[in-house]
């Protein structure tokens, strides 16, 4: 998601810094974005030297010092804890005006801010996998959040291609609450009544969804997706129509995480 959203900002003609721990991981988000632009320059929806002053545009590093900008854009590991460790490492680094966005897909916004020095100036900024191709971005508002925040999240969004919808937090916020049972009565199907993952997909886009419940969870990771559920159903009170599925804990359990790993409710190797 990260190399992605880097990507979009690098080409709405914004000075990127992609930063991560790791240097395997960079050299793998810069493969991922060369190889998505050199497919946008083949389709003819972008000029070779687009394409190259778009990637001219990114600083890919491992230093977190050098994580200073006037937009920082987190899209890490799905816990709070850590994100709240780097929104405090990275205000210490940054300046009063910086403003911090978390692409969290269903975290609270206002439990976040309580850990943070600076909640006035955090937000959620929600992209949706693959972040270059969805449309849809969440602006998401916390109690705190500034006015002036949420109203350049959305210029830049914009500024990326995205439509913006603005909400204010709640559990799963728009998206992920109104799909929960998207995927979890599919997955009831196939467990309770023996039906396959394959034809529940092709039932389904065949009524005019794009893709089907099994081939999504893939796409966006099972470990992710589950724990989506996990957090809207906890946060709602545990409403037995929204209890995660047992058979998506046990391929989360199984490493079987989807398109990432190879396997998930579908075999990709």
């Amino acid at each position: 998601m990260g190399s992605g959203i880097a990507q979009l900002a690098a080409r709405a003609g914004y000075r990127t810094i992609q930063f991560d721990m790791q240097e395997t991981m960079l050299q793998k988000s810069r493969n991922a974005i060369e190889t998505a632009l050199n497919r946008l320059t083949e389709k003819g929806s972008l000029s070779a030297a687009e394409a190259a002053s778009t990637l001219d545009r990114i600083t890919f590093t491992s230093n977190q010092q050098h994580c200073q900008a006037d937009i920082i854009i987190e899209a890490i590991v799905e816990e709070l804890s850590a994100k709240a460790i780097l929104f405090q490492q990275l205000s210490a680094l940054n300046t009063p005006t910086t403003i911090f966005a978390t692409n969290t897909s269903s975290i609270s916004i206002n439990t976040l801010a309580q850990h943070i020095p600076h909640p006035e100036r955090l937000a959620g900024m929600h992209f949706f996998n693959p972040a270059p191709v969805m449309k849809l971005v969440e602006v998401v508002k916390g109690r705190q959040t500034n006015a002036h925040v949420t109203e350049r999240l959305v210029q830049l969004a914009e500024e990326m291609g995205k439509t913006a919808v603005e909400c204010t937090d709640s559990p799963g916020f728009i998206v992920n609450r109104v799909a929960r049972p998207y995927y979890l009565e599919a997955m009831r199907a196939a467990e309770r009544y023996g039906a396959e993952p394959a034809d529940i997909d092709a039932l389904l886009e065949a009524t005019g969804f794009k893709m089907g419940p099994f081939k999504l969870m893939d796409l966006i990771g099972m470990d992710v997706n589950f724990a989506v559920s996990q957090l809207v159903w906890e946060a709602l009170d545990k409403p037995e129509r929204l209890q995660p599925s047992s058979l998506q804990q046990q391929k989360v359990t199984a490493g079987e995480l989807g398109r990432k790993t190879g396997k998930g409710f579908y075999q990709y190797l």
